[in-house]
């Protein structure tokens, strides 16, 4: 059994990490998405991610030319701390950290919305890529303002 003080302490950091983040995207397990075992496949947690942060990057920046304009993933590490059910109830939680000349850092979590649970932890660093000249830009100032007071930085 947890001891009651750790047990406090992992609420107290769940209430944290959830003030911190902003963007909270509820997320649909889909049939296909479990397998034999009945939980969630972890190569299925990549499109958790990148559907929160395709949210986040709409949500936040807006008016994105995406026939001209890709964001591309040059780095994703993740965690798998606990295994999701296929009838389980989950959002991710996706926030920018970092915003370099070309590049931004972000950290998202997928969590069970009931429990607040973290399920799993990613970290990628992310560059805007131009389609047409197939070239890492730089990105734009408005982005760079719209990040930064969307998170508070």
């Amino acid at each position: 059994m947890v001891p009651f003080h750790s047990r406090l302490n992992k609420m107290k950091m769940i209430k944290e990490e959830n003030i911190a983040y902003r963007h909270i995207l509820p997320l649909q397990i889909r049939f296909n998405d479990v397998d034999k075992f009945g939980h969630v496949n972890n190569t299925v947690y990549f499109q958790f991610y990148d559907t929160a942060k395709t949210d986040y990057i709409a949500s936040v920046c807006k008016g994105v030319d995406w026939e001209r304009l890709a964001i591309v993933v040059v780095k994703i590490e993740a965690e798998f701390l606990a295994q999701i059910k296929g009838d389980s109830h989950i959002a991710g939680r996706t926030r920018v950290t970092k915003i370099g000349n070309k590049s931004f850092h972000l950290e998202q979590d997928v969590i069970d919305i009931d429990t607040q649970e973290v399920k799993s932890r990613c970290l990628s660093i992310m560059v805007l890529f131009d389609l047409e000249h197939q070239q890492t830009i730089p990105l734009p100032d408005e982005w760079r303002q719209a990040i930064s007071i969307y998170e508070g930085f």
